[in-house]
């Protein structure tokens, strides 16, 4: 099990891109935080997810 902003999926074994492809993020607008340490974009589809990670996906919001 991985604990997504709080909640817990059954997603170990994937990298953070295909979890991410599954979900509706936009990967250009988000900031991914595994087990308290940000996670650059250009290593999304090399970090595999292991049971007991735990992810803080965080969107940002344009506006004026």
């Amino acid at each position: 099990m991985v604990k997504v902003n709080g909640m817990e999926l059954e997603i170990a074994g994937k990298t953070i891109a295909e979890y991410l492809a599954d979900t509706e993020y936009d990967p250009r607008r988000i900031a991914v935080e595994r087990n308290g340490e940000i996670v650059f974009r250009s290593q999304y589809d090399k970090t595999v997810l292991e049971d007991g990670d735990s992810l803080e996906v965080v969107s940002f919001v344009g506006g004026g």
